[in-house]
C-alpha cells in the first residue's frame, strides 16, 4: 500500500488507484463529520464527494508537515465550515430559536434497536446553530474558545448553543 507521501506522490502522477486508497483509508471518518455538520446523510454525502475533490485538487499542497489523515480532516473541517456559513448566509440567520420547540416534537422512535441511531437522528434534528457548536464541541473535542473561532461567534455563545443542543437532545430522546 505505501506510506501517506507515496500514496500523495502516485496520485500527482496520475495514478487512480492510489487516491482510491486514500479515499478507502479516510471516508468514513469524513463522512461522519459531513453528515453531524450538515445534518442529514444526503448532504453528507454530496459534501464527502466535494471534500474529496478538492483534496484531489490540492494534494499538491500536501508538505507531509502532518499526518495525511490530519490534513485531510482539516481541510474537510474547513469545507463543511464554509458549507455552514453559506448556509447560514442565505438564511440569514445565525442562530436559530428552540424556545417552545421542545414541547411540540414527538421523542425518538423507541423501536429503534440502536440507540446511537437515535442520537444520531436527534442531533441531525437539532437546529443548525445548535447542532454546530455540539458537534465541534462535545463530539469533536474542540474547546469552547475555539469552536467560537470555527464558527464566528462569541465563546458565550457557543456554551449556550451547546447547552440548547443538550436540553433539546434530552427533551428528542426521551431522557429526563
Amino acid at each position: 500500500m505505501g506510506s501517506a507521501e507515496d500514496l500523495v506522490a502516485r496520485c500527482q502522477a496520475g495514478d487512480v488507484e492510489a487516491f482510491e486508497t486514500i479515499y478507502r483509508q479516510h471516508a468514513s471518518r469524513l463522512y461522519t463529520l459531513a453528515c453531524r455538520m450538515a445534518g442529514s446523510p444526503e448532504d453528507g454525502e454530496d459534501l464527502l464527494q466535494e471534500i474529496f475533490l478538492q483534496a484531489y485538487r490540492k494534494l499538491g499542497s500536501f508538505k507531509g508537515d502532518a499526518t495525511l489523515g490530519t490534513w485531510l480532516y482539516r481541510l474537510a473541517l474547513n469545507h463543511c465550515l464554509d458549507y455552514v456559513r453559506s448556509r447560514r448566509a442565505k438564511m440569514n440567520k445565525l442562530t436559530s430559536a428552540i424556545e417552545g420547540e421542545i414541547a411540540c416534537e414527538p421523542a425518538a422512535r423507541r423501536e429503534t434497536p440502536i440507540a446511537r441511531l437515535d442520537l444520531e437522528r436527534a442531533v441531525e434534528r437539532l437546529p443548525e446553530g445548535c447542532r454546530e457548536a455540539f458537534v465541534l464541541h462535545d463530539v469533536e473535542g474542540f474547546d469552547h474558545k475555539e469552536v467560537g473561532r470555527l464558527l464566528g461567534i462569541a465563546e458565550g455563545t457557543s456554551k449556550s448553543q451547546v447547552f440548547k443542543a443538550r436540553m433539546k437532545l434530552r427533551a428528542l430522546l426521551g431522557k429526563p
